[in-house]
């Protein structure tokens, strides 16, 4: 696969299939995943895969609660603007996100394969979230879906570190969880506002320099 479908096309793909995602594959995505830039080349970092259905339907519960929560908290104002005015671009938009969202909160338990993240001494993700993007990159390759989600780690993270029998003394921190499956929907260039919209040169606020309308892949867009 090019590198720039894969960049262009690795989006966040929650809903996926029960169907088991094969060995071989999770070795390539795991490769390809230490393979990252690690500060120092330190390799701070432990990778924990999850395909237990025992272990899976004990962490499922904490991220229906985690995401029951995160509606009430941090989304609460996007959601009250989308059921105001519910034919408003973001309003369309946040209901599609908060709907796929959703659907991994209420199909937890059929998800094949989770990987959890960890870094030690490294509460910046710094080093762990390269990795973890090569890993989503290179399930992209295999035609794997995956979605990150960090919530576990802001309402439940004593209790899944004591699921997953993180040791509690060595300084590790859970960075995220990647849900990884064959899609049910079909991959595409995820809608964004232009780069020319949130990026500045040289000073906050300063121009960029240059305006991109259209996605730049394909070449011919």
């Amino acid at each position: 696969m090019d590198v720039r479908e894969a960049l262009y096309t690795t989006r966040a793909m929650r809903r996926v299939k029960s169907d088991a995602v094969p060995l071989d594959a999770q070795a390539r995505i795991l490769d390809a995943a230490i393979r990252a830039p690690s500060g120092g080349n330190s390799q701070n970092w432990r990778f924990l895969l999850v395909d237990d259905p025992t272990v899976i339907g004990r962490i499922g519960p904490l991220y229906r609660d985690s995401i029951e929560r995160l509606w009430r908290t941090v989304y609460a104002d996007r959601i009250a603007r989308a059921a105001a005015e519910p034919d408003a671009p973001d309003s369309v938009e946040m209901r599609k996100v908060q709907a796929s969202a959703q659907w991994l909160a209420d199909h937890f338990e059929e998800v094949p394969l989770f990987l959890f993240a960890f870094a030690q001494s490294d509460p910046t993700g710094g080093s762990i979230f390269p990795a973890v993007w090569s890993a989503q990159l290179a399930a992209r390759a295999e035609g794997i879906g995956s979605s990150l989600t960090a919530v576990l780690g802001f309402f439940h993270p004593v209790e899944t570190l004591e699921i997953l029998g993180v040791p509690r003394d060595q300084g590790w921190t859970m960075a995220c969880c990647v849900s990884f499956g064959y899609p049910t929907g079909r991959w595409g260039v995820a809608p964004r506002r232009p780069v020319h919209e949130v990026s500045f040169r040289n000073a906050w606020g300063e121009p960029v320099g240059f305006e991109v309308d259209e996605p730049l892949w394909p070449g011919d867009a």
